[in-house]
């Protein structure tokens, strides 16, 4: 799990949602994923997503039977349904996610006996610093957003129009096509 944290970090780093994911078979690792869907422009780019496409590649098959994936959040509906079509073994997850948790939170596809595959689940594993790292991103996404509305704000005063060089004062212009923006 904590290679999982390591791949969320990079994640992090490129702007996106803190959630990263490992791929072993039989205890070595075949593959790693970083949420990419904001960078890719890719609503299927989650971490589980991008290292499961990664190991099929590898190893030269969308079954993935003796896989095994650790992933720091709790996999939503598309991961979990991806994870089992793949046939893994087993998943392991650190942090629920009490709004799209397809592994227990909200609901579990994993213990749906009416599906024709069972995947071993496992989660709570490095919890607290899963849960820290995504609260703590959330936290400076918010203050980032409020501080570039503010500035916006700021830029649309009077004042500040004012001050803008290039920028007529006085009475507007009224501007009746395109050709004349």
């Amino acid at each position: 799990m904590r290679l999982a944290l390591d791949q969320a970090l990079n994640a992090q780093l490129s702007g996106e949602v803190p959630v990263g994911a490992v791929i072993l078979r039989q205890g070595q690792l075949i593959a790693t994923g970083y949420n990419r869907p904001i960078t890719t422009h890719d609503p299927t780019a989650h971490a589980e997503i991008v290292a499961l496409r990664h190991a099929a590649q590898l190893l030269q098959n969308y079954r993935l039977p003796e896989c095994e994936l650790y992933v720091t959040l709790e996999p939503c509906a598309m991961c979990a349904m991806a994870l089992m079509h793949a046939r893994f073994k087993r998943v392991v997850f650190a942090a629920t996610d009490p709004k799209t948790g397809a592994a227990g939170s909200v609901l579990n596809l994993f213990a749906d006996g009416r599906l024709n595959h069972q995947t071993g689940l496992l989660g709570g594993v490095l919890a607290e610093p899963a849960s820290a790292l995504l609260r703590q991103f959330f936290v400076d996404r918010r203050a980032q957003q409020r501080a570039e509305r503010q500035a916006l704000r700021d830029l649309a005063s009077p004042a500040a129009v004012q001050a803008l060089p290039g920028i007529p004062t006085g009475d507007a212009t009224e501007i009746t096509g395109p050709e004349e923006a």
